[in-house]
């Protein structure tokens, strides 16, 4: 995946980055020879546009620093410099082999490389001298450039007030005041129904000027996801700009989106593919939810719903694959409503990692004033019809299949049935709750079933019965597919019947 970033790299000119390349032509296997013969790294990355230095030896180190220093000289490419290295140097029997690569040297080897060294061989733990004193002499070094950078800055702050505390905002990672009042409403109508992806973009269109320096972009897909700012321009080798057009380089984005929020001075940055797609960021996505980072993944086309693609493009399995990793926040909203609170909950309040997962067709914009509000997307699941009764069964869905849960609810209605539709936009916000909440909304004893267009994987830890689809899609038109894989208020209700007859 490192030809992505590199790709990219060239693209945008980035004449501040510099990568030396460690040519020791050994693997954990054995010889570069055996996987990695005849390419000419070098040619690559000239052809990517970069600039590519002669060749170094890793022990000549006034070569390195030169080649450094010519390097940072570039402000137009990036620059490779590649260096020849041996591996495990000097050890004298594992040096240039495999057994110096994963695996310590062992006591007798370590001994005999001390010997190698002029270093006494029975000292446990020994660093030179010198050594000591060129750390010391660094640390006074940076100490007083550190002094001097502080006290132009504070200078600066004086004469900049204004600035510094934008400055200060944007390192601060949190939005302006005002984003909830910015959002848009949604009022339903008779059939109205919108992509939750067409909502998110409307919600990020509104919550633009609260986070001024929120960069981000897709993998290609830029109409398709609907995360372009629109009043703004692009970031390219010539000019700043918020929205990033990554290109077909999804791990690539998902790394540099890292890169981006452990820099910092930027509020939630972000990138954007079809939930299928997340497979190929997966890596980098766990390493944001590794290192706690407040970073936005949006994901469209979230279902089987998305139709005529076929299984190739219809997410099953990805929902619990992204549940599956910890401190990473995953959020299906069921419809525009949620989908704006979504928004406003990921730039508002949460610290690390969160997926947002969008629809690709339409769904029904639930009405506010007969349902509960939207605002309980934020604890995770929430009661959002029939809480005002005693509940005889409880329906829990996500997504666009909280109005197929809504549907079966009125067929349960028929058969005199009191049943309860929960939305349980994220697992995440709601284990979060304390257990009284989460009592509060699925009631213990009382019958439950999810209905949720994706693995039933993971569903048992909150429903006595779940419905879903435990094998790939089909290509077809999006609504034929869920019916005829079981996606469908009628089934809803049918586990519901099930579980009261059994209990």
């Amino acid at each position: 995946m490192s030809a992505e970033a590199a790709s990219l790299a060239g693209h945008l000119r980035l004449g501040r980055l510099i990568c030396l390349y460690d040519d020791n032509r050994i693997t954990i296997d054995g010889d570069t020879g055996l996987a990695f013969a005849g390419e000419d790294v070098a040619a690559r990355f000239r052809a990517y546009g970069w600039r590519v230095a002669a060749t170094v030896e890793a022990d000549d180190l006034e070569a390195v620093e030169m080649a450094l220093r010519e390097a940072c000289d570039q402000d137009r490419r990036p620059t490779l410099i590649p260096v020849r290295s041996v591996i495990g140097y000097p050890a004298p029997s594992k040096q240039g082999t495999p057994a110096a690569h994963g695996a310590a040297l062992g006591k007798d080897e370590v001994r005999a490389t001390k010997r190698v060294l002029g270093w006494e061989p029975d000292l446990s733990f020994h660093v030179p001298d010198q050594v000591y004193a060129r750390f010391a002499s660094a640390a006074v070094r940076g100490a007083r450039l550190q002094a001097a950078w502080q006290v132009r800055f504070e200078r600066w702050r004086e004469r900049e007030p204004a600035r510094a505390e934008e400055w200060d905002r944007a390192w601060s990672g949190r939005t302006e005041p005002g984003v909830a009042a910015a959002l848009p409403s949604f009022e339903p109508t008779d059939g109205a129904k919108l992509a939750t992806r067409a909502a998110g973009g409307r919600a990020m269109q509104a919550l633009a000027p609260f986070a001024p320096t929120m960069v981000g972009g897709s993998a290609d897909l830029t109409e398709s996801v609907k995360t372009t700012f629109e009043r703004e321009t692009s970031y390219s080798p010539t000019a700043p700009g918020r929205n990033v057009f990554w290109g077909v380089r999804e791990h690539a984005m998902a790394s540099a989106v890292n890169g981006l929020a452990l820099h910092g001075g930027i509020v939630r940055p972000y990138g954007s593919t079809f939930l299928v797609f997340s497979d190929y960021m997966r890596p980098a996505i766990r390493l944001s939810a590794l290192m706690g980072l407040p970073v936005a993944w949006v994901f469209s086309h979230d279902s089987l719903g998305l139709g005529e693609d076929g299984p190739t493009h219809q997410p099953v399995e990805q929902l619990a694959s992204l549940r599956a990793i910890p401190g990473l926040t995953v959020i299906r909203p069921a419809d525009a409503a949620e989908t704006a609170e979504a928004w406003r909950v990921i730039v508002e309040e949460l610290e690390g990692p969160a997926c947002l997962v969008l629809t690709r067709q339409g769904v029904p914009l639930l009405d506010r004033q007969r349902l509960a509000s939207a605002v309980g997307l934020s604890r995770g699941a929430y009661v959002l019809a029939g809480g005002g009764e005693q509940a005889e069964a409880v329906l829990v869905a996500t997504g666009s299949e909280v109005a197929v849960a809504l549907a079966a609810r009125d067929l349960l209605a028929t058969d005199g049935v009191r049943a309860r539709v929960v939305s349980m936009p994220s697992w995440e916000l709601f284990a979060a709750q304390g257990r009284r909440y989460r009592e509060s909304v699925l009631p213990p004893g009382v019958p439950s079933a999810s209905i949720e267009a994706a693995t039933t994987m993971g569903w048992e830890r909150w429903v006595d019965r779940p419905v879903g689809v435990d094998r790939f899609g089909a290509s077809a038109p999006g609504p034929e597919v869920l019916v005829r894989l079981g996606i469908t208020p009628q089934a809803a209700a049918d586990a519901v019947r099930g579980l009261l007859q059994t209990g």
